[in-house]
């Protein structure tokens, strides 16, 4: 069986931990970076893509570790969307030079996380590569200069992250007294229902609160807004994509380790609440990565259609739209960080006569935001798609009719970002940007090419997420 990304992603992270010393004492003799930190990274991460194996499987660490295509198209995703926030972070204006090499081990250290968690097949490494991935976290939303912003949103991303765990410690203590074991291949042969294992049935949906925290999903979603906001812009835009993969794919296993009704209802219910409370408050929001914080609590409810279908359809749409949210928030944020190329929040009024200043992240931002409502022939449109279809017909009809009120409610505020950066214009207040390096238009526009593609074309990809979720539920 091939872990060799894995390996080789923590090896080159544990040399870059022991070279951290030598970099930073030449940085204070040269008084210049050392070494631009995120070359090494990129060079890592094309050597990971290079070397996976969608078609491998096999089982290793006495049952925990389970390498399949479930894992290996997550990984994939993992790694790709590493190498944008890599990208995105290269300049980072509110980052100390000499805590720039500290920046991108943390993330390093993070996504090896996220990869160890997508082939997790037992609770306690799922609940130990959960924390692997978030203690990293902490630490890089405080990296923001000396803005108290950044150390205010880290203590609450902290404080809300320690009570998440407490909740899925909480779950899998009952789990284990009711079902006996902590694996998720034979937790799938146990009994569930409210008749005969309650407990398990509690349990497992306090476990799950831990991914429901990394998602943003109604009631652990308070940390979000709050989070985005006081981050620097290249964080929030890591922060805002990368840990949802990690999450979403512990989810489906662990939705299919459970059939029947007794915990999707339940998760319904949440994903309900999370998607009308996330698009009614951001309504009211002017802080452009505020409003994307409470569309994050919105798309976590979108996610969940898939999972409580109870169907492998389900389930493979929720893989395609998780790939696809990725894309449309990056390339929301990409503009984001180029316009705030000074490291500032923007408002909204920051967008007015973007066409005019850069015609490319005015089209990268308008092609995000029409992804984000989900308007054809952007990739958002089809994964809604798929998501509403495959919760058709399976006992969820109200769902669906909720999230597509929902959709039309969030109209609203995605195209306000549009019709700033088109029909405002202030150029004697607001002046020309920063020249920006041939490099960010054109990987803006590649980004807003992908979203655009994968709406006018998904099989490939689509095929590719049904290969990866196939015969989970059995």
């Amino acid at each position: 069986m091939d872990i060799r990304p894995e390996l080789i992603l923590s090896e080159g992270y544990q040399l870059l931990l022991v070279a951290l010393l030598f970099i930073q004492s030449l940085d204070q003799r040269l008084q210049k970076p050392a070494v631009r930190c995120w070359l090494p990274t990129m060079a890592g991460l094309g050597v990971c893509l290079a070397l996976y194996n969608l078609n491998a499987s096999g089982v290793i660490f006495s049952g925990t570790y389970c390498v399949d295509k479930l894992s290996q198209f997550f990984k994939v995703l993992i790694s790709m969307g590493f190498a944008l926030a890599v990208l995105n972070a290269s300049r980072q204006p509110t980052l100390d030079r000499e805590k720039r090499a500290d920046y991108f081990l943390l993330m390093g250290l993070s996504v090896l996380g996220l990869m160890i968690l997508a082939s997790a097949a037992e609770m306690i490494t799922i609940y130990l590569a959960l924390e692997l991935s978030s203690y990293s976290l902490y630490a890089l939303v405080a990296l923001r200069g000396r803005e108290c912003r950044a150390a205010e949103a880290a203590i609450k991303y902290i404080f809300f992250g320690a009570a998440a765990t407490a909740l899925a410690l909480y779950g899998f203590s009952y789990i284990l007294a009711t079902q006996h074991t902590s694996y998720l291949v034979q937790l799938a042969e146990k009994t569930w229902s409210w008749s005969e294992t309650p407990l398990a049935i509690v349990g497992m949906t306090l476990f799950m609160g831990g991914m429901f925290y990394k998602l943003a999903l109604f009631p652990l979603h308070f940390w979000a807004p709050d989070v985005y906001q006081g981050a620097s812009n290249e964080t929030a835009t890591f922060i805002a994509t990368l840990p949802k993969l990690g999450a979403l794919v512990v989810l489906m296993r662990l939705v299919a380790v459970i059939p029947g009704p007794q915990v999707t209802l339940v998760i319904a219910i949440l994903a309900a609440a999370s998607m009308t409370y996330g698009n009614l408050s951001a309504l009211a929001q002017t802080d452009v990565k505020r409003l994307l914080g409470y569309s994050a609590i919105a798309h976590a409810g979108y996610l969940m259609v898939g999972l409580v279908a109870g169907t492998n359809q389900g389930l493979d749409a929720a893989a395609f739209y998780i790939l696809v949210y990725v894309l449309m928030n990056f390339a929301c944020f990409w503009v984001i960080c180029r316009v705030g190329a000074d490291g500032r929040n923007l408002k909204l009024t920051d967008l007015n006569g973007l066409h005019h200043r850069s015609p490319a992240l005015a089209f990268v931002l308008a092609v995000g935001a029409f992804s984000l409502v989900g308007l054809p022939p952007t990739a958002g449109f089809m994964g809604k798609f798929f998501l509403l279809t495959s919760a058709w017909d399976h006992g969820y009809n109200w769902l669906v009719v909720v999230a597509a009120v929902n959709t039309a409610i969030s109209i609203y505020y995605y195209l306000n970002l549009v019709r700033h950066a088109y029909t405002h214009d202030e150029p004697e207040r607001l002046g020309a940007l920063q020249r920006e390096p041939l490099f960010s238009n054109v990987w803006g526009l590649m980004l807003a090419g992908l979203v655009l593609l994968l709406g006018v074309l998904p099989g490939p990809v689509f095929d590719a997420a049904v290969a990866a979720g196939s015969n989970l539920i059995r």
